[in-house]
């Protein structure tokens, strides 16, 4: 539907000779790509681990969503390019095929984000394909409007100045999707985990005197793995101890996929305890 309506929307951008519904179509061009994108990555992240991809293919969502915010920000520069251009040449447009076109995008634009809007706290590859819907619907609003105006006063460079305003829109909603994402490439600890509070909590486990080699890391945009090592000199706390610990670890911070290391020697210097030791 939303690949249908970039080919009506650029077409008639082109005979009305709107900038602003041709940016608008640019951007609704992007996000086609980026759904495009987070299917396949959704697709694959399902894909069984192997004896190499131990993981399997999850962090494809997580490469996913940076692909999303790298395309945005391509289509935003040529937008801006265009929309100087006719803001310093403003030229005629067909202020009510703008009008008609642009609306037909607040619905169907509106309707996408709807059907990404449960899924939006906890997966940032939907995140972004939500956003991205989201502003779109709004842009066309915006576009409707400019029309609207341009048509009662005549103003000619309310059109390109409304492709400025999607520009903008854009990058603004772009740039959070964009760090966030580069991190989690990176394997940064997710924006909403503490990684503090994580190792005090594995440091006030009974019998645990110390804790060391602590890393968090995104697997994919909803799932998150952990190992860490802790000390436990009166011996090995056993099993039930792990069980419990692991169904902490996911309970109070969502971490899934978590490995603990027991060391129950405090006289034996562990090569992996200084923090700068990777």
């Amino acid at each position: 539907m939303n690949a249908a309506f970039v080919l009506i929307e650029a077409g008639y951008g082109f005979v009305s000779n709107s900038t602003a519904l041709l940016a608008d179509a640019g951007h609704n061009l992007s996000d086609v790509l980026g759904l495009l994108v987070a299917w396949i990555a959704a697709v694959l992240s399902q894909r069984p681990p192997t004896p190499r991809l131990t993981y399997g293919l999850r962090n494809t969502s997580i490469l996913a969503a940076l692909l999303n915010a790298i395309l945005l920000l391509i289509a935003s520069g040529a937008i801006l390019l265009e929309a100087i251009q006719r803001l310093l040449h403003p030229e005629p447009i067909a202020s009510l095929t703008v009008i008609v076109v642009a609306a037909i995008g607040i619905v169907i634009n509106g309707g996408t984000a709807w059907l990404f809007a449960s899924g939006r706290k906890t997966d940032l590859n939907i995140r972004g394909a939500y956003l991205h819907m989201m502003a779109d619907a709004g842009l066309s609003l915006g576009v409707v409007i400019a029309a609207a105006v341009i048509m009662m006063t005549g103003w000619l460079w309310l059109d390109p100045a409304m492709s400025l305003v999607i520009v903008a829109v854009i990058i603004w909603g772009t740039w959070g999707l964009l760090r966030e994402s580069t991190a989690m490439s990176l394997a940064a600890v997710p924006s909403m985990i503490d990684p503090g509070a994580v190792r005090a909590f594995l440091a006030t486990r009974p019998g645990v005197v110390s804790v060391h080699d602590l890393h968090i890391w995104p697997l994919s945009t909803t799932e998150t793995a952990l190992t860490a090592h802790l000390v436990t000199p009166a011996g090995n706390p056993g099993d039930a101890f792990l069980t419990e610990t692991c169904h902490e670890l996911h309970d109070r911070f969502g971490i899934g996929h978590a490995t603990l290391q027991i060391e129950t020697s405090g006289d034996i210097h562990c090569t992996l305890a200084p923090d700068h030791v990777v």
